[in-house]
């Protein structure tokens, strides 16, 4: 697998720096958000290092809809059962501050602290 030694996710996929998980497979880790916007606020990352989503082709089709299906069972989990949202930032202009592909899921009760 791809790896970034600098890039703080991969840095906790390898255990290096720790998470409060909430899902981890051989594929994707999930970890709630340090700086929550709702009530849940969950990120869902490959193990793979890929820098942001025009980086995926065709073989990641598989992953990124697990990605997706994975949202709506760990938000009823999570006690987020009237709702949520995902988000995925991409690139400089489209805000992604972390350099590795990750998915924020956002549920909960309203008013939220942004978004």
């Amino acid at each position: 697998m791809s790896h970034d030694p600098n890039c703080i996710f991969c840095k906790i996929v390898a255990g290096q720096i720790p998470s409060k998980k909430v899902f981890e497979d051989e594929e994707l880790l999930v970890f709630h958000d340090i700086h929550p916007w709702a009530p849940v606020h969950v990120l869902v990352i490959p193990k793979l290092h890929i820098a942001t989503l025009y980086e995926v082709g065709g073989e990641h089709e598989a992953m990124l809809g697990r990605m997706l299906a994975l949202a709506p069972k760990l938000m009823r989990e999570l006690g987020a059962v009237n709702g949520f949202r995902t988000l995925i930032n991409t690139g400089e202009d489209g805000r992604q501050e972390v350099q590795h592909l990750h998915m924020h899921v956002m549920g909960g009760p309203r008013p939220w602290v942004r978004g």
